[in-house]
């Protein structure tokens, strides 16, 4: 294997343009966590764990806090487009960054097409006589048309999707403690009978969280994109800083607070399936229209979700390619009347995502499936690497730069060993759920192949 670069060498800067500012990058760091999987996936963990859910969003958005303050040190001290897949190289070598940098580009064009084929179907139930597909392509045009201009363009349409986002949570808990002490029109207070009835608050026992934590974690998902957009800030260092302090626990408050608003007001037993509790929960509290209020949610969640997918892509895909990991043809980076865009790497990605897209439209039960499976469960391979970089430049950098540590891990190294091991745990925990199995075993087939290819690739170069 190669050795890893130095740390804290001088890094030629960026080509890319540095049209974000601060308050796109803490709407980002806000919103880009916030998507379908809150709003509507959250009823598969209420049904496994009942009121404990608020336990399992706790412990998964613990997990998921710790990996953003790694990746937050080593991103402040180290900002690059490429973010964790550069950090991973500097701490671990070629093979890791490589690794790791594929597969997140892998993870993030299949998930961009479950995005756009469920933002698709809504639009359709408003307008049917457009159908599916010609949705999927009027999304698919404007995202990649608004990621091939100026990168303000992109920061601008997260900045106002994550601000409808977060506006939506904020009000949601708002009617929910007003629904709680009865300080709504023609209700009485609600108290907290809920959270101990139909069972109690562990209803299906310590394994139902477990199982909880099985559910929710992969909705966390979506925060590194936040430390991949800092390099195209005026003050990266100073930027990702600030967005990832006032994201982590911003995020666990409004995940954590919802959960606990939705098993107060309502009986876990009143969730269905398939059904968004937050609409449960409003219908309940007499918000005219409930379902089709939380549908245009959704709606621009998935959207967001969307673009930022895009962007990420095809930013992990420039950076790979800046370090020889891609073709170097996908560095061509527009003028500065372009915007400063990376467009093949943006285009690349796109195309990708349109195949991803046709697979999930023609065979979303078969091939697609398996697609979806295959990345099911990288991203704790990702935020495993996040934490092994982390643990391996915290010291390089305490040697060679301590001032560049402008944002601290805390408890090092005790936490980041806390992390890998909980990372761990819920890898084994899906191998032993029949649901998640599946996930975790095409998983660490995607991940194995990387890695095989890796070392060829190391031992290629060697010779």
């Amino acid at each position: 294997m190669h050795d890893a670069p130095p740390t804290h060498s001088p890094a030629p800067p960026e080509p890319l343009a540095h049209g974000l500012k601060q308050r796109h990058l803490t709407m980002l760091g806000l919103g880009g966590v916030i998507g379908a999987g809150l709003f509507v996936g959250s009823g598969a963990g209420i049904a496994v764990a009942g009121p404990a859910v608020v336990v399992s969003y706790l412990l998964a958005g613990a997990l998921a806090m710790l990996v953003m303050r790694m990746l937050g040190e080593m991103s402040a001290a180290m900002p690059a487009s490429g973010s964790f897949s550069v950090h991973a190289e500097r701490a671990l070598g070629r093979w890791a960054g490589f690794s790791v940098g594929w597969l997140y580009w892998f993870m993030l064009v299949v998930v961009l097409a479950v995005e756009a084929t469920a933002a698709a179907r809504i639009a359709h139930a408003w307008v049917p006589a457009v159908d599916q597909w010609l949705w999927v392509l009027l999304f698919m045009v404007v995202f990649t048309v608004a990621n091939l201009t100026a990168v303000k363009n992109f920061g601008e349409f997260e900045f106002w999707f994550a601000a409808l986002k977060v506006t939506a949570i904020v009000a949601f808990l708002a009617l929910g403690l007003l629904a709680v002490f009865g300080l709504l029109p023609d209700t009485g207070p609600v108290g907290l009978a809920n959270l101990t009835g139909q069972g109690g608050f562990l209803p299906n026992g310590w394994d139902g969280v477990v199982s909880g934590v099985l559910t929710v974690v992969f909705a966390f998902g979506g925060l590194e994109v936040v430390t991949i957009a800092a390099a195209e800030t005026d003050d990266p260092a100073r930027a990702v800083g600030r967005a990832v302090r006032s994201a982590v626990v911003r995020i666990l408050f409004f995940y954590v607070g919802s959960m606990l608003v939705i098993v107060t007001v309502l009986p876990w037993t009143a969730q269905q399936a398939g059904l968004s509790p937050y609409v449960k929960v409003l219908d309940s509290v007499g918000v005219p229209s409930a379902g089709q209020v939380m549908n245009i949610v959704v709606f621009v969640a998935l959207l967001s979700a969307l673009n930022a997918n895009l962007y990420g892509s095809s930013r992990m895909i420039f950076s790979l390619a800046e370090r020889g990991e891609a073709p170097r043809g996908l560095l061509k980076v527009s003028g500065r009347s372009g915007g400063g865009v990376p467009r093949r790497a943006v285009l690349a990605s796109v195309a990708f995502g349109f195949v991803s897209v046709l697979l999930n439209l023609e065979w979303p039960d078969t091939v697609f499936l398996h697609m979806l499976n295959s990345v099911g469960a990288v991203l704790l391979f990702v935020w495993a690497l996040i934490a092994a970089s982390q643990l391996r430049l915290r010291r390089r950098l305490e040697r060679e730069a301590p001032d560049a540590l402008a944002l601290r891990m805390w408890c090092f190294p005790y936490l980041t060993w806390v992390t890998l091991a909980g990372l761990l745990a819920v890898l084994l925990l899906m191998l032993t759920d029949d649901a998640a199995r599946p996930q975790a075993l095409w998983s660490a087939g995607t991940t194995g192949l990387a890695l095989l290819v890796a070392g060829a690739r190391e031992l290629t170069a060697k010779r």
